[in-house]
């Protein structure tokens, strides 16, 4: 109980002040655990090793959520980065590392099995950092994902071949439950068949039987022992228990309860997983580190630069995006925490010396506490270096789009159908986008979209800015749209400028800036959506829309008459709340009088 209080503590206190200084959760837990561990303040214990192996069960969930939204077609679809980058990855990797270690002096057992194990990088970590990020989706996201991906199929085989690299007999799994090398191998097939078949015919029916009780207590237990259940069986027989879960996640990807099996494991992933990385901090061995500093971090060094080198070369000979293949390399730079299982499976079956092992696991560790520093970097210096770079590289289009009416700068979501409108109401539109990607894409379906910063002054130029009536801002980068705002009132103050504000707040600035008209993004699909619940709830839907009509007009109508109050946070407040019960008596009323009002000026321009 006193150590699960210090490992919450820890979290409660590190994770949000981390979250502040724009360092992200995942070093903020590395720090609480480098903190509170053995080395540092001792206030969990020196069983480390032992807070590891509980704490990886968050891996084992991780990797078994990651199975569940892996359906075959996806897989197949993917298959080109997953074996092409990800299988390179592994293989280049593997090797120079192999010949750092035969320059080192060390044997060819040695070197191939370090350089096996150092392929891997953090999945973990990686995939939490992108999240926070939201760089998922992003080509960088999506090619790092399939490098993860491989590099936890990997360790299947990689389990079964370190064995083969032993330089002393020992005794494996297979002859401690007294059997040979090849019933151990028919015993794995198996159990890895027990969990497709199993996954495929039995687990249907027994969710359809539990999902009937109606209770979901039970569905979260059915969850739970669904995972430990596997995770069991995957060490009975020698394997990885996070493999194993990530094959049935891999076959239940097509089940109609993948979405509440991902429900009911979440909390209980985030939280082990965040255990694990407090407990990956504790495991830095800083009496190691202290006695030989400059090998450790040499090592450390060498880890990244290699894997940075590799990472670099694929990233180009596959043709990602220039500013993507810096995200993709800085990303995966860094051990895996399968790193730590396959040096403790080494050192059990007398594969790598204790003297080997012991300075690796410290590497490995402060690898992976350095990658949201590598992630920041990359954020901070690199990918604003790199994008004004890109933006010499690519000059503007050309525009000889003749006299157009509206301008629109941004075509993402919001930004089409904005030109989407007007064209087929025949209105000519201009749009300028910054993204070349997106540009490329767009295209292929037959939209006009010219590239080029619309915040630059010469470009609203070559757009038409002079002749045009309007520009519709709809970019959500704000600064950028607040920087195209002013350019546009000093040298195109004719223009009637919209914007797409993304809240309160930003729509306050537009307006200071002289934006004629702002329309906060989510507003009216809000109000549109709860006029629609008020019908579903049994209101006319003359009411609902009467009721929802009145409220965008007064909501509207505070929003503006409340910005020359911002800067007076007790008028600011008070102006609120009188605005508030103004509109519930405007709701609550059987006169109407701002909606006679507005069909009064309905055909008012």
């Amino acid at each position: 109980m006193y150590q699960a209080f210090i490992f919450l503590l820890a979290a409660v206190v590190s994770v949000p002040i981390a979250k502040r200084l724009g360092l992200g959760s995942v070093l903020g837990y590395l720090l609480a655990g480098t903190i509170i561990g053995p080395y540092a303040l001792g206030l969990v214990g020196h069983n480390v090793e032992g807070i590891m192996h509980f704490a990886e069960f968050g891996v084992v969930m991780m990797l078994f959520l990651v199975g569940l939204e892996l359906r075959p077609a996806l897989l197949w679809q993917m298959r080109l980065p997953i074996l092409g980058l990800g299988g390179l990855q592994v293989v280049l990797t593997t090797v120079l590392f192999s010949a750092i270690g035969l320059l080192l002096g060390f044997a060819w057992q040695t070197s191939l099995a370090v350089g096996l194990i150092l392929a891997l990088s953090s999945t973990a970590i990686v995939l939490q950092s992108m999240n926070e990020k939201g760089l998922m989706n992003t080509e960088a996201g999506q090619n790092a994902f399939a490098v993860l991906l491989f590099q936890d199929i990997a360790v299947i085989p990689m389990l079964a071949l370190l064995p083969l690299l032993a330089m002393t007999p020992s005794s494996d799994v297979a002859s401690s439950i007294g059997l040979s090398g090849w019933q151990h191998g028919l015993v794995v097939l198996c159990a890895i068949s027990a969990i497709i078949i199993g996954g495929r015919l039995l687990l249907r029916p027994l969710f359809r039987i539990i999902a009937s009780t109606k209770l979901r207590e039970i569905f979260t237990a059915t969850a739970l022992l669904l995972v430990i259940g596997i995770a069991l069986l995957m060490d009975l027989v020698g394997l990885s228990a996070a493999l194993g879960t990530f094959i049935a996640g891999v076959v239940l990807a097509d089940n109609e309860y993948r979405h509440e099996l991902e429900a009911e494991i979440e909390p209980f992933k985030g939280l082990l997983l965040g255990l694990f990385f407090i407990s990956v901090g504790a495991s830095i061995n800083f009496d190691l580190l202290m006695q030989e500093p400059l090998v450790i971090l040499g090592l450390v060094l060498a880890l990244i630069l290699v894997k940075f080198t590799v990472l670099i070369a694929l990233a180009k000979l596959f043709k990602l995006q220039t500013s993507q293949q810096w995200t993709f390399t800085f990303a995966l730079a860094q051990g895996g925490e399968f790193c730590f299982v396959l040096f403790s499976f080494t050192s059990q079956h007398h594969i790598l010396p204790e003297h080997v092992t012991a300075p690796l696991v410290v590497v490995v560790a402060l690898s992976m506490a350095f990658t949201p520093l590598l992630m920041i970097i990359n954020e901070r210096w690199v990918q604003p270096m790199f994008v004004s770079q890109q933006d010499n590289d690519q000059l503007p289009d050309t525009i000889d789009d003749g006299v157009t009416q509206v301008i629109i700068a941004g075509f993402g979501r919001f930004g089409q159908i904005v030109d989407r409108s007007l064209t087929l109401n025949g209105f000519s539109t201009t749009v300028l986008e910054h993204n070349a990607a997106q540009i490329e894409y767009l295209r292929k379906f037959g939209h006009k979209v010219f590239y080029g910063d619309a915040s630059r002054q010469e470009l609203l130029h070559a757009a038409g800015a002079d002749t045009a009536k309007l520009l519709v801002v709809a970019i959500d980068d704000h600064e950028k749209a607040l920087e195209i705002v002013r350019i546009c009132k000093v040298h195109y103050p004719h223009l009637k400028l919209f914007a797409r504000a993304s809240g309160r707040i930003q729509a306050h600035e537009f307006h200071k800036a002289g934006v004629d008209v702002f329309v906060r993004e989510t507003f009216h699909s809000a109000l549109n959506l709860s006029e629609q619940v008020m019908t579903s709830l049994g209101l006319h839907a003359y009411d609902a829309h009467r009721a929802i009509r009145n409220f965008r007009k007064l909501d509207e109508r505070h929003v503006r008459d409340i910005i020359k109050l911002e800067g007076d946070t007790k008028d600011y407040v008070s102006m609120s709340q009188k605005n508030r019960k103004e509109l519930e008596e405007v709701l609550k009323s059987d006169i109407n009088d701002i909606e006679e009002l507005e069909d009064m000026q309905w055909g008012e321009k």
